[in-house]
C-alpha cells in the first residue's frame, strides 16, 4: 500500500504536514531536514521543487525558491539528494512543484525517479484537472505515484466530486483563493467552507493548507479535515535558524501548542 494511503488509514486525525523548499537555506540540507522532521513527529513532508515563477505562493516561499535556485538546486540534484532517503525515513514524502520543470525533466522519467527514491505523491498546483486525467493519470498510476489535486473555496461542488472520484491519497483543501502565507486565524467564511466540504462526505481524506501558522489555525483546520499543512511559517523559521531544522520545528510545535 502507498504510504499516503496507509497513513490516513492508520492515523486519520490531527495530522501535521510540513513543507520546505529544497535547496533553501542551504543546497545540501534536504536530507537532514527530512530526517529531522520525521524524528520530531511530523506525519507527512512536502519537499518543494524551486521554480522561478511560483504563482500560487506568497513572498516567503517565492523568496525561498529564488534562494534555492541561486544555490544551484535543480530537479536532478534533488533526486540525487533523495536517492538513499528510504534507508531510514518511513513517513510519506511528497514532491510539490510546478509543471514546467517537471515537463522539462520528462513526466515519465520524473515519475520513475520518484519511485526509485521512494516518493509517494506529487502536488502540481498549475496542473489542470482535465489535463491530468487525459495526459498524466495513467503514467502516475503506473509508478504508484499519487497526484494530489487542490481545491479552493471557488471550486464547484461538481469539480470537487470529480476530483474525489478520480484521484487517490488525499485532497489538498486550500483555505482561500489567495497565495500562501501565515495567518493568525480563519474567519467564519473560511470555516464555513471547511464544513461545507466536510459535509460532502468525500471518499478521500482532506488536508487544509495556506495560512496555517499557530494553534488557532491548526485546530480550525483539523476540526474539519484530517490535518493541516504548514509551509510559510516553517520556511521562515528554517531561515531564521540558519537551516537548523531541529530548532525550527521545535519553535513551530511551541506555536501550535500555545497559540
Amino acid at each position: 500500500m502507498n504510504r499516503i494511503n496507509q497513513l490516513f488509514q492508520n492515523s486519520p486525525q490531527n495530522l501535521l504536514s510540513i513543507y520546505f523548499c529544497a535547496g533553501c537555506p542551504t543546497l545540501d540540507g534536504t536530507a537532514d531536514v527530512i530526517r529531522t522532521l520525521e524524528k520530531n513527529g511530523v506525519d507527512i513532508i512536502e519537499i518543494g521543487i524551486p521554480f522561478s515563477d511560483p504563482m500560487a505562493d506568497g513572498i516567503v516561499i517565492q523568496d525561498a525558491a529564488t534562494r534555492a535556485l541561486r544555490n544551484g538546486m535543480s530537479l536532478r540534484i534533488l533526486f540525487d539528494q533523495l536517492r538513499d532517503i528510504r534507508r531510514d525515513v518511513r513517513i510519506p514524502l511528497i514532491l510539490m512543484g510546478y509543471l514546467n520543470p517537471i515537463l522539462h525533466f520528462g513526466f515519465e522519467a520524473f515519475c520513475r525517479k520518484c519511485t526509485e527514491c521512494g516518493i509517494d505523491g506529487v502536488i502540481i498546483p498549475d496542473l489542470p484537472f482535465r489535463e491530468y486525467e487525459a495526459n498524466y493519470k495513467a503514467v502516475a498510476q503506473k509508478y504508484d505515484i499519487r497526484i494530489i489535486m487542490l481545491i479552493t473555496p471557488e471550486t464547484s461542488e461538481k469539480r470537487v466530486r470529480e476530483i474525489d472520484a478520480h484521484t487517490d491519497g488525499f485532497i489538498y483543501m486550500v483555505s482561500s483563493a489567495a497565495t500562501t502565507g501565515a495567518q493568525k486565524d480563519f474567519d467564519t467564511r473560511k470555516q464555513a467552507y471547511f464544513k461545507k466540504i466536510q459535509d460532502m462526505n468525500l471518499c478521500n481524506p482532506r488536508m487544509v493548507g495556506f495560512g496555517i501558522s499557530n494553534k488557532q489555525t491548526f485546530d480550525a483546520a483539523c476540526s474539519h479535515s484530517s490535518g493541516a499543512i504548514i509551509g510559510s511559517r516553517f520556511v521562515t523559521l528554517l531561515n531564521e535558524y540558519k537551516g537548523d531544522a531541529g530548532k525550527a520545528v521545535a519553535h513551530l510545535k511551541e506555536d501550535l501548542e500555545q497559540g
